[in-house]
């Protein structure tokens, strides 16, 4: 059997626990910065904009009253790659100052929003706000309003995927003293949990008229999802528990495989970046993707022990190949050798370790 270092001994931070920190930290600034900031001044700018009277006396278009003025519609550009129709105004004020706005609307549906017609432009702090096209309004994309909800969204988003990350930092932190896995359950149950989370978060900002119904929601869903995850960790417990051997049959191979994997260890035929190519009798490494080039092939004394998850206690320069990444523990000799791949393709490394029948 090779031997399987001694998780106790693996020194702190290793494994995914630095990047889970990094990106919960990260991500925890943002949503911070996009929370507390962000959002409150656009739900600020609404506000005022909703309130704001119509200007009584000349203030410019940077007033924070509403200014309105004529304009002469020179000519439409569509927007072109917007999932909405949406159309760019081109206009002469009646000062002779050209500028442009952009509308999301059917244009055949406004018959006044052709070359020529005279309109009405209203400003708000320097912005067109909305247009006036005959008796239809028509809000530009400077409408403040409902602007507050995409700040919003997001920050929960990534402050749900950040609270997310930093959890499965400390749930990784706290296995590592119990078990070598890279990727402990309780990592999988918080991703679960906080992607489920995210559901909500999304739909929360969007279901209240303010910042707080948001938080408050989210906050409640937040409860819940806990609970679920506080009933599904006794199951997990028990599933888990005992031998992390993964049991695998060797695939039948009738002709040569090339797929992801690399192979570490004190060997020769170690490679540390590249791909494996299994066949009836053969297991080569190589850094074609085709597997045709630059072939080493493995001896016959390589022999497969057993299939595992991935350790933390693995050297460094293991790959993880989206998450379902097995190594394949062997021995050369009483030397100890990894094959690392993915899980799909860990058959086709045990078919090619087989003896092969004497003909």
């Amino acid at each position: 059997m090779i031997p399987t270092p001694s998780h106790e001994a693996a020194p702190a931070l290793r494994g995914p626990i630095r990047p889970y920190l990094a990106a919960g930290i990260l991500l925890s600034l943002v949503a911070a910065w996009l929370l507390l900031l962000t959002t409150p001044d656009a739900r600020d700018d609404e506000r005022a904009f909703t309130a704001a009277p119509a200007c009584t006396a000349p203030g410019g278009s940077g007033s924070d009253c509403l200014w309105t003025v004529t304009a002469v519609l020179d000519r439409t550009e569509r927007e072109t790659g917007r999932k909405t129709s949406s159309y760019w105004l081109y206009l002469t004020e009646a000062g002779g100052t050209s500028t442009r706005t952009m509308i999301e609307s059917n244009l055949e549906r406004l018959p006044a929003a052709r070359p020529g017609a005279t309109i009405e432009v209203t400003y708000w702090q320097d912005q067109i706000r909305y247009v006036d096209l005959g008796p239809d309004r028509r809000y530009t994309n400077a409408d403040p309003r409902e602007s507050f909800r995409l700040p919003l969204t997001i920050g929960l988003l990534l402050g749900v995927f950040g609270a997310m990350f930093l959890t499965a930092a400390a749930a990784t932190a706290w296995s590592s003293r119990r078990s070598p896995l890279a990727y402990p359950w309780q990592v999988g149950l918080t991703i679960t949990g906080g992607t489920f989370l995210t559901l909500f978060g999304a739909t929360a900002a969007w279901a209240g008229d303010n910042i707080g119904d948001a938080l408050q929601l989210t906050g409640v869903a937040g409860v819940v999802v806990l609970v679920l995850c506080a009933l599904a960790a006794p199951f997990l417990h028990r599933r888990h528990r005992g031998d992390d051997t993964i049991a695998l049959h060797p695939s039948v191979l009738t002709e040569e495989a090339c797929f992801p994997g690399l192979i570490m260890g004190e060997v020769p035929y170690a490679n540390h970046a590249g791909y494996l190519v299994a066949g009836p009798g053969v297991l080569a490494t190589t850094p074609d993707p085709t597997g045709a080039f630059h072939r080493k092939a493995t001896p016959r004394t390589l022999t497969p022990l057993r299939v595992r998850p991935p350790y933390l206690t693995d050297p460094r320069g293991r790959p993880d190949y989206d998450g379902r990444t097995v190594v394949v523990e062997c021995e050369d000799n009483g030397v100890p050798v990894l094959v690392v791949t993915h899980k799909k393709d860990a058959p086709a490394v045990l078919g090619a370790l087989e003896p092969v029948p004497a003909e």
